[in-house]
């Protein structure tokens, strides 16, 4: 990758600057970004529906609280889990790419690949039949597999309706527009038990000036 230093596996945190409502306060774990474009899902939007409700036979693996999030507003009527592999596997291979999944296009459309629930894959080597590493301990869930193939090795799982999609450049244009801050994921944000506080846990938790945008308040003008 020559063009687009990848920020996979790496969390953007909306600014209070960011007026889309979809992003408001939102973390979002990229899961696939080049020079084609970014996918991602949005990590601290729980909905009222259980897992259980539309994927029972993954809900006894999903972390409380054991509901559907939304990952974006790309493709809602597709799932997409995505699970923490404690162990420290090693390497990085098995990232997502472009070819193997869905990209959504500036409109918000997507614009190539299968849905985003069928882009994982069951891998070999070293990495559990059934999962894809995204980024370290953090990859993606083949939903179709047995859930008894991860049952003894997931420490987390977290199923996403839709996902965040940016065409080629569209993000690189919104983060020199300030729209995102760009900071390290930790295994913990996929599994956080308390997501409505997630945006002001990963800023609090940074070493620079950006641990006192956490005390931003929700509405400035009663600031």
């Amino acid at each position: 990758m020559t063009e687009v230093s990848s920020l996979t596996g790496r969390l953007l945190v909306a600014t209070p600057a960011l007026a889309d409502p979809n992003f408001d306060r939102a973390v979002v774990l990229l899961l696939d970004h080049d020079e084609e474009g970014s996918l991602g899902v949005v990590l601290n939007r729980p909905t009222p529906v259980g897992v259980a409700d539309i994927l029972a036979p993954w809900a006894a693996l999903a972390g409380e609280p054991g509901v559907v999030f939304q990952g974006g507003p790309v493709s809602l009527d597709s799932a997409l889990g995505v699970a923490v592999v404690p162990g420290g596997l090693s390497g990085e291979g098995g990232i997502p790419s472009v070819d193997s999944g869905a990209r959504a296009g500036g409109d918000g459309a997507e614009t190539a690949g299968e849905p985003a629930a069928d882009r994982t894959g069951v891998q070999s080597g070293d990495e559990p039949l059934g999962w894809r590493r995204v980024h370290g301990a953090i990859g993606l869930v083949d939903l179709e597999a047995p859930p008894e193939l991860l049952a003894a090795v997931l420490g987390s799982l977290r199923i996403f309706a839709g996902y965040a999609g940016w065409g080629p450049g569209q993000l690189e244009d919104e983060l020199v527009e300030g729209a995102w801050y760009v900071v390290e994921s930790e295994p913990g944000d996929v599994s956080s038990p308390d997501p409505e506080q997630l945006w002001r846990a990963v800023l609090r938790r940074q070493r620079n000036e950006l641990a006192m945008v956490a005390t931003y308040p929700d509405d400035p003008s009663l600031n």
